[in-house]
């Protein structure tokens, strides 16, 4: 079943997303050669904290960090390490998520370490505008399936491959709720969208093919023909004219 929340309710998710907005917007200029992911995660979980929040992956489902660090060929979940230090044109997905008074806020972003190459580029700019158009496609009225095919249709378009392993989600009192919301589909199917609702929409595109494998750590999910992919994620909560973006500021 898919929550309708309270506007109190959102008013809790709001300020989670806020606060990860914010940590991910001071992140973002640390993403530079010699920058170790655990030195990101340690800035990330403490501003978590001081900003009056609790990190939303640090335990879950065993996960060992508050930040997602995914680098290049690395498409999600991608564990911060002090032996994994960032290099000169590195493509950085950034993921995080913090929990306000019993309710979840999630966001991703990709940052480019240095000078990056014109399609790491290229990928970076498809990706964030197909999450736009995605965003765009969010009312009540609207189908699940045009907000996922918003996204497949403009990856497709300039050529890359959306991953199909890995979705967007519902989100609420839970990191994790339903829908699931593939980064593919046909308009005009899928469940129908209704004012409060909350929803974690991510694109994950691969400049290559689209198949993943998880290393050995269990998490780290990798595109499986080593292309780079980028990620990118806003929380959202469906309006009757629109949708808020509770994650940006």
């Amino acid at each position: 079943m898919i929550e309708i929340k309270t506007p109190a309710e959102i008013e809790a998710m709001r300020r989670a997303s806020r606060i990860v907005a914010e940590v991910l917007a001071e992140l973002k200029p640390l993403v530079k050669p010699g920058i170790t992911t655990a030195e990101l995660d340690s800035f990330a979980e403490r501003r978590v904290r001081e900003l009056g929040a609790v990190p939303a992956f640090l335990g879950y489902r065993g996960y060992p960090a508050t930040l997602c660090v995914s680098i290049n060929e690395e498409i999600v979940h991608g564990i911060p390490s002090p032996r994994r230090v960032v290099r000169d044109g590195d493509v950085v997905s950034l993921d995080m998520g913090a929990v306000c008074d019993g309710f979840y806020g999630d966001a991703a972003l990709t940052v480019a370490a240095g000078g990056i190459t014109p399609q790491a580029r290229k990928l970076m700019e498809v990706t964030s505008r197909s999450l736009e158009l995605a965003l765009s496609k969010v009312r009540a009225g609207v189908r699940l399936g045009d907000v996922s095919h918003a996204v497949q249709e403009y990856a497709e378009a300039n050529g890359m491959s959306v991953v199909r392993e890995f979705t967007g989600h519902g989100i609420g009192r839970h990191l994790h709720e339903e829908p699931s919301i593939p980064n593919f589909g046909r308009s005009g199917t899928g469940p129908l969208l209704k004012s409060g609702m909350t929803l974690a929409i991510e694109p994950m595109i691969c400049l290559g093919r689209a198949e993943v494998v998880v290393k050995n750590d269990g998490w780290t999910a990798v595109s499986a023909d080593g292309s780079l992919a980028a990620h990118y994620e806003h929380t959202v909560a469906v309006t009757e004219d629109g949708c808020e973006v509770l994650s940006r500021i």
